[in-house]
């Protein structure tokens, strides 16, 4: 085997092309406080009960989980456009897109079959409603 084989010039030096960016101190010093800080926030947003409707406290909680998240893939993972000639990136989007298509998909059955398929406690076998008012009038006027 020749050092041309191995990716080494003859002069010994790697020749092989490094694109993807590696990180840095001051990098990676920066993603841990915004990771910090992304952290700190929703934590503070649910423990002060600053908003008054729960849901609305989830879904600035899961906004600031989506930034994080992209926090994390630009100074951890180093996932840039430009890193491997953009095909980290597609090749996340493409995943995002069919993990979002199964999730959606799966609760679309499952809110299906939890709506066509679960008998509520005052229905009966009949199809009547045993729980109103109209129900049991209509019952005391049979003959």
């Amino acid at each position: 085997m020749n050092a041309a084989s191995h990716g080494a010039a003859p002069d010994g030096h790697d020749t092989h092309a490094h694109e993807a960016p590696h990180g840095s101190l001051p990098g990676y010093l920066i993603g841990f406080f915004l990771s910090v800080i992304l952290t700190a926030i929703p934590f503070w947003l649910v423990m002060a009960h600053v908003f008054k409707s729960p849901t609305l406290t989830a879904f600035i909680v899961m906004g600031f989980a989506g930034v994080q998240i992209v926090v994390h893939m630009i100074y951890f993972l180093h996932m840039t456009p430009q890193a491997e000639g953009g095909w980290n990136l597609l090749a996340l989007i493409f995943t995002l897109v069919l993990v979002t298509i199964a999730l959606s998909g799966s609760l679309w059955v499952m809110d299906h079959l939890n709506v066509n398929m679960m008998p509520t406690s005052a229905t009966t076998a009949g199809g009547m409603d045993m729980g109103s008012p109209a129900s049991a009038q209509d019952s005391r006027t049979m003959p």
